[in-house]
């Protein structure tokens, strides 16, 4: 398992040197076409606020959710609904 951060790189945005990438779970879908994938790699800028997936993220994701019914696990969760 990742840490929540891990690694520098540069705002592919702005340029800043000091961006963050951090690994956070990424939802596809609804109802029983749900896909849940841990750990994606989002970079943070926090010089323009930009949070963003490079293409290669995005490229493996794809390839993810194409491959979901040999590389997902089933299992179930606790969904809530939120109201006002």
């Amino acid at each position: 398992m990742r840490s929540e951060t891990e690694g520098i790189t540069v705002c592919d945005v702005c340029g800043f040197a000091q961006a963050r990438t951090r690994y956070a779970p990424r939802t596809y879908g609804r109802g029983k076409e749900l896909l849940v994938i841990e750990n994606v790699p989002v970079v943070s800028c926090p010089s323009c606020d930009a949070s963003y997936l490079t293409s290669q993220t995005l490229r493996e994701i794809d390839r993810i959710k194409y491959e979901r019914k040999t590389r997902a696990v089933t299992t179930s969760i606790e969904v809530a609904s939120f109201s006002t």
